[in-house]
């Protein structure tokens, strides 16, 4: 009788691929400090980072913290500091910090748990048939991924086969489009309208872009080298066990 792995390395659900990996803690920490959730993300913990992301979104908007940014930017340090709303900016700040220091150290422990799963050497589930998705470890390749996200947000994620983080950062890539007015600013500028340009964008919305765009990319292109590392690890851990007895030697 096969015992239960204590720690398993990885979950394949209809929702996708969650799994235990090695991380670089100051690169979750800094992608945290970039768009609290985003670290969160890459941990694979999806229902806290939805959660963190959404309320960057409600009390950025509420503190003013992207539009005092932008005045900051052009030196208008007085108008930056009227417009900020005190008491949302403060717990803006006491949740911002927070994230940051709690990626961080999940990321820590997860290197540990990483570890202790390899250890056990148990079997790795490949695939998970249900009544909704039919969700498998295959070979991708990561430049596709990051190339899918690199024209829309949340399309590299659905090559991954993480629907539910695909049409969650494609909804909000539609909204910031919409209320940054981003594409009809671009359009008007490549017509030589550059005060018009500026003056249609919206910049509170728009400073959000950037980083969701390359946060998109990264955790694409990431996600996509991680499982196909999980796939050689599920391929190379079956072979050894199915052929352990055999005078041929895969492994050495």
């Amino acid at each position: 009788m096969n015992a239960q792995p204590r720690r398993s390395l990885l979950k394949i659900s209809m929702f996708g691929i969650s799994y235990l990996k090695d991380h670089n803690p100051y690169m979750i920490a800094w992608w945290s400090a970039v768009f609290p959730g985003f670290g969160h993300y890459l941990l694979n913990q999806y229902i806290r980072a939805t959660l963190l992301t959404l309320s960057e979104v409600i009390i950025n908007t509420l503190a003013h913290i992207n539009e005092a940014m932008v005045y900051s930017f052009c030196g208008k340090y007085e108008l930056a500091t009227s417009i900020l709303e005190p008491t949302w900016a403060f717990g803006y700040l006491v949740i911002y910090l927070y994230t940051i220091g709690d990626s961080f150290r999940i990321a820590l422990y997860q290197n540990k748990l990483t570890h202790l799963a390899l250890k056990e050497n148990k079997n790795i589930p490949c695939l998970a048939v249900t009544a909704a998705e039919i969700q498998y470890l295959e070979e991708k390749s990561p430049f596709f991924s990051a190339f899918y996200s690199f024209f829309f947000p949340g399309l590299g994620q659905l090559y991954n086969h993480r629907f539910g983080l695909a049409f969650y950062a494609m909804f909000w890539w539609w909204i910031y489009i919409w209320l940054s007015k981003a594409h009809e600013a671009l359009l008007t500028l490549l017509l030589g309208q550059l005060e018009a340009s500026n003056s249609m964008l919206n910049p509170h919305w728009f400073l959000f872009m950037p980083s969701v765009l390359f946060g998109s990319i990264y955790q694409s292109y990431l996600a996509t080298m991680e499982q196909n590392q999980l796939f050689r690890l599920e391929q190379r851990t079956y072979l050894s066990k199915r052929y352990s007895n055999s005078k041929l030697r895969i492994f050495s």
